[in-house]
């Protein structure tokens, strides 16, 4: 499935807001890729969203920090509009070097 991942790290001009920013980003490039600064396109399964929102739920402090994932199926070229430069790779598309 996909799910696209959102954050908003508060503080991150502090060195521990600064850290749960990079540790945020490290656990989605994990599961995904990034499409845009604090959004991340996953493609995970019942498992590793688990593992991702365990990830997740370690680094954040929640007084402060928010994050929010919204499954997008298996129609996303139908559900996302994207204007402007789009980032998006496609992993399942064949790769070439």
């Amino acid at each position: 499935m996909q799910v696209l991942v959102t954050y908003d790290i508060g503080e991150t001009d502090s060195l521990a807001g600064a850290r749960r920013l990079r540790r945020c980003a490290q656990a989605c490039l994990n599961h995904g890729q990034r499409v845009q600064k604090s959004v991340f396109e996953c493609t995970v399964n019942d498992r590793t969203l688990q593992l991702l929102v365990a990830a997740l739920e370690e680094v954040i402090d929640p007084r402060k920090d928010s994050i929010r994932l919204y499954r997008l199926g298996p129609q996303r070229d139908r559900l996302v509009r994207v204007l402007g430069l789009e980032t998006f790779r496609d992993p399942d598309a064949p790769l070439i070097i």
